[in-house]
């Protein structure tokens, strides 16, 4: 009974390591959603924000972010981190996930640095990638193949991400909006994920009915609040449906379809 046990125990271990919570998507439900988030180096440390999309057009439809202020009187490097072995999970740098991809909004261009933590906090120094454009969503991906040999990721497994939204020297507070964190395999840019849920909803805003749609078939659709409370359900199973919103108070919306195995987020406004 010993050794099956040892055995179980060890299997779980095994499993666990190889375990990343991915996409951290910040929608109601989502990974990073619900998580211990803890700000740092940023003079009085506000809290990081979810909040609705400030611009859900372009690359991120997304119905959630992640806003984070940046201090003018923080540190070039404040920035934001997640629970140690409780948000990201645990799970061994490999090729299988050794890269990482974030969408980023920003009103200035500077660098963008993202960590990857051990379990007893051994990291090597962050990657930083500076966006190219401002005033709209951008995705950065960051390659960390060079660090899967290193001796610190090679006898411990990663359990933390570290973000560092604006790493510069500022002369004012900014507003740094990110989203859709991915972990994907050596080479990969993370899009693929993105791509493979995407979804239409339309006309946006609405005082009635809205339609959603998709590549794939939806199996269904949930409406919920800006708390995340379900207000309403429907069964598709098919590329389009139709919803009557009529029944719901003016605001923001989210908006998931459950396509297969995957659910596909957006938003909504309700006039």
């Amino acid at each position: 009974m010993k050794v099956l046990t040892t055995v179980f125990v060890s299997l779980l271990l095994v499993l666990n390591a190889q375990s990343q919570n991915s996409p951290i998507d910040f929608e109601p439900g989502g990974f990073g959603f619900d998580w211990t988030w803890t700000v740092f180096e940023n003079q009085d440390n506000p809290a990081l924000e979810i909040i609705d999309n400030p611009d859900a057009t372009g690359a991120n439809t997304s119905s959630t972010v992640a806003k984070f202020t940046a201090r003018a009187n923080g540190a070039p490097f404040a920035g934001c981190e997640s629970e140690h072995g409780v948000d990201l999970g645990v799970y061994t740098l490999s090729s299988d996930n050794s890269t990482v991809s974030i969408m980023v909004w920003k009103s200035n261009i500077s660098d963008v640095g993202i960590k990857l933590v051990t379990t007893s906090g051994g990291a090597l120094i962050e990657l930083k990638i500076a966006n190219s454009v401002v005033n709209q969503w951008e995705q950065l991906t960051f390659d960390f193949t060079d660090y899967i040999d290193n001796a610190i990721y090679a006898i411990e497994d990663v359990d933390q991400i570290v973000v560092f939204p604006d790493f510069e020297d500022r002369n004012e507070d900014r507003i740094i909006y990110f989203d859709n964190i991915t972990i994907s395999p050596q080479g990969a840019t993370g899009l693929e994920e993105l791509e493979s849920v995407d979804l239409q909803v339309y006309p946006n805003p609405t005082s009635d009915f809205i339609t959603v749609s998709s590549d794939k078939k939806i199996d269904g659709i949930r409406i919920l609040n800006s708390l995340g409370q379900l207000v309403l359900e429907q069964n598709v199973q098919m590329t389009r449906g139709e919803i009557d919103l009529r029944s719901l108070i003016p605001g923001n919306y989210h908006v998931e379809a459950q396509l297969g195995d995957v659910v596909s987020r957006s938003s909504v406004i309700v006039k």
